[in-house]
């Protein structure tokens, strides 16, 4: 997420616009998740993302991702938000 919007999302200065789930970004992580399923590789993601932003989780459920890290305070919660994501989705 730094890289692609070039920003240090410890600085006071940027971090208010520091997030993960920007257009560009989402458009990286989906380019991302498309390339390793074309090779036939697993893919998964660690960071704070599906953690601290459900919408996120769920996007990462319709991309494709194979495995998200989570913290232990949201693990059972979007735990639930995935399982629904793919129900919806059939898978």
């Amino acid at each position: 997420t730094q890289l692609i919007l070039g920003l240090d999302r410890d600085s006071e200065l940027v971090s208010h616009i520091y997030d993960e789930r920007n257009e560009a970004v989402k458009r990286m992580v989906r380019q991302v998740i498309d390339t390793a399923k074309k090779a036939n590789c697993k893919i998964g993601i660690c960071g704070q993302a599906p953690s601290d932003f459900p919408d996120f989780a769920a996007f990462l459920v319709e991309c494709g991702i194979d495995s998200m890290s989570l913290t232990p305070d949201t693990a059972v919660k979007t735990r639930l938000i995935v399982a629904a994501k793919e129900k919806e989705l059939g898978i």
